[in-house]
């Protein structure tokens, strides 16, 4: 596992290593949050509640406008030539990264088409755990599936993955050090009985195990003060990357 600031890692601007979750259900609502959010965040994960609002590309086009980067958490999951046309009509519009969930074909399709995205594979959801495996009929443990599914995923030509932080140290051992590695599930205080994320880890967890990025939603956007939320996990992550 390489260190904070080891040559191998990657060189990615301090801020934009917290992306927030903008799950929230309209255009106008996503908005108010990015003005209260201001400058302490800069990384926006834009997922399927807001595809459906009919907000989206609106939306997208505003947060890149004002100097946001935009994470299109879509998971695409069809026959590949549907993946490979859907992924086309999200290129040059200047998000950097696009979820995809799916075989080694689907994988494939993506990255072939993705002209200026980041494709991300899916590994296994936050929301998962070993007994949700085997209700889907999944006959191995997560660590060894978040393993396979990240090596297919770079084969197929993909960027990088979405895995929860409890799985990333391993990655880091036995796949190429250029995936990128997104983590959601992260969690700044202890888990609520009432979450639906299961794999969590902490934010120092998180890049001590070799993420590049992580994913916050809830414990930002339901703080008191979500600026001030946002900006506490700016400062950790900064005092992280300056030791």
């Amino acid at each position: 596992m390489a260190a904070m600031n080891s040559p191998e890692r990657k060189a990615i601007p301090r801020h934009e290593r917290l992306i927030f979750a903008l799950d929230v259900a309209t255009g106008s609502q996503a908005r108010q949050l990015v003005e209260q959010l201001g400058d302490s965040v800069s990384f926006y994960k834009i997922g399927l509640e807001l595809a459906m609002s009919g907000d989206y590309f609106e939306l997208m086009d505003w947060l890149i406008a004002n100097d946001k980067k935009v994470f299109a958490d879509l998971k695409l999951f069809d026959v590949p030539a549907t993946v490979a046309a859907a992924v086309r009509q999200l290129t040059n519009r200047g998000a950097t990264f696009l979820t995809v969930h799916g075989n080694q074909s689907i994988m494939e399709a993506a990255a072939a088409s993705k002209g200026d995205l980041k494709i991300l594979a899916v590994t296994v959801l936050t929301s998962l755990d070993r007994g949700d495996m085997d209700d889907l009929g999944f006959d191995c443990d997560i660590p060894a599936l978040v393993l396979s599914r990240a090596r297919r995923a770079l084969e197929a030509g993909c960027d990088g993955v979405i895995s929860s932080g409890l799985e990333v140290a391993q990655l880091r051992s036995h796949i190429d050090k250029r995936l990128v590695v997104v983590t959601p599930g992260i969690r700044p205080v202890e888990n609520r009985p009432s979450d639906d994320q299961k794999r969590v880890v902490s934010v120092p967890q998180a890049f001590a195990n070799g993420s590049d990025y992580i994913v916050v939603g809830r414990p930002i956007r339901d703080a008191a003060d979500p600026a001030a939320a946002a900006a506490a996990i700016q400062t950790e992550i900064a005092n992280l990357f300056d030791q």
